[in-house]
């Protein structure tokens, strides 16, 4: 019988011998400094109140205990809340705000040690990114959240990793898992708050599916490729490389070049905030810098610029974050796009205001965009 993709993932993952442990506590330190930065806001208080188990499990920054799903839940949501967490740009996929808090909350409660902790985040961070390269682009266009989707396959693998379960509880925990994963996208239209509860969700799910496996829950065994698996439903295909995310696993680690945001907001929008602050630090005019940055930023994906009008008035400080116009135009006034510059008063800022509704493209074709890669400004 051939192995299916789950089964191949559980003999390359036993097989790693050398774990990435400083991408593993890059990932870890980023998203604790995120809950922290997110356990006041309103989205974050909601997301504790509405979940009923409690249990021993920590909610960073918060006094109240929760079950392991409940941590896991509160902490991914408020580590990718403000759209400051990593990004791998291959979905894209932001991995830590998924995998840290889904491994956190049942090192907590099984008491695991530090070591094997770390290399359940290795592996699950490397599920979804590597998933992510499957049939890149195709999970967002078909109007589900990468993030989410993927997310909820890597926090199952991280927490089955982690638990060291065995190979059929390995593989029911992955098949498990492809039935709970969800997400869609209408978040956009309006600047709603469920993006920023998918990692949290997809957390939770891993930790449910490999509980229900260690209890002898049966998964499909094909749930990558099989014919109505994952990638049928979430990108309409199952035509998939499906190298990208079995071949070399464990000797190749490409969760190593996961980015490190610079500024709250899009990762699509990253370079063209840079190119404007740098402009502004060099004393170009407002119009001259809005023309070019808008003219590079043509390349933008459409979600950032459209509808035009409703991104150059942004209605509230979580839809700027995904403004083109917006983002611009922090960079260039404030000279950067981090938390202050997400506020609800922010965005009535005149200054921010009169600017953004000055930034226009004339066409907006979808390609990629390197993170950490600025674009080369005209006279930068």
């Amino acid at each position: 019988m051939t192995s299916t993709l789950s089964e191949q993932l559980f003999d390359a993952a036993q097989g790693v011998r050398n774990v990435p442990l400083e991408m593993a506590e890059k990932l870890l330190i980023d998203v604790a400094g995120l809950c922290v930065a997110a356990r006041r806001t309103g989205y974050v208080r909601a997301s504790l109140a509405g979940w009923e188990a409690s249990g021993g499990c920590t909610a960073i920054g918060h006094s109240r205990t929760l079950d392991a799903a409940g941590a896991a839940f509160v902490n991914g949501t408020a580590a990718h809340g403000e759209d400051f967490d990593d990004t791998f740009e291959g979905g894209p996929v932001h991995a830590g705000a998924v995998i840290v808090p889904a491994v956190l909350a049942i090192a907590e409660r099984n008491k695991i040690e530090g070591r094997d902790a770390l290399r359940g985040i290795a592996v699950g961070a490397e599920v979804m990114c590597r998933a992510s390269l499957v049939a890149p682009q195709l999970i967002h266009k078909a109007g589900f959240h990468p993030t989410a989707v993927l997310g909820a396959m890597g926090a199952a693998a991280a927490a089955a990793t982690a638990l060291r379960v065995s190979k059929d509880q390995f593989v029911n925990a992955l098949g498990i898992a492809g039935s709970m994963a969800a997400g869609i996208i209408e978040y956009l239209a309006e600047g709603a708050w469920t993006k920023r509860m998918h990692p949290g969700w997809a957390a939770q799910s891993g930790i449910r599916a490999a509980d229900l496996a260690r209890a002898g829950f049966v998964g499909p065994r094909a749930v990558f490729e099989g014919t109505h698996g994952l990638f049928h439903g979430f990108a309409r295909t199952t035509e998939g490389d499906w190298d990208k995310l079995v071949g070399g696993f464990g000797e190749r680690w490409v969760a190593n070049s996961l980015a490190f945001k610079l500024y709250a907001c899009g990762t699509m929008t990253q370079p063209y905030v840079d190119c404007a602050r740098r402009l502004a630090e060099k004393g170009v005019r407002a119009e001259e810098v809005v023309e070019m940055v808008c003219e590079a930023a043509e390349g933008t994906v459409h979600r950032l610029w459209e509808p035009l009008a409703d991104k150059q008035r942004p209605r509230n400080a979580y839809f700027a974050k995904f403004s083109q116009p917006y983002c611009i135009a922090a960079g260039f006034v404030l000279g950067h796009a981090g938390l202050e510059a997400f506020t609800e008063e922010r965005v009535r800022d005149e200054r921010l205001r009169s600017l953004r509704r000055k930034c226009a493209t004339r066409s907006t074709p979808t390609i990629r965009i390197r993170m950490n890669s600025p674009v080369t400004c005209a006279r930068g």
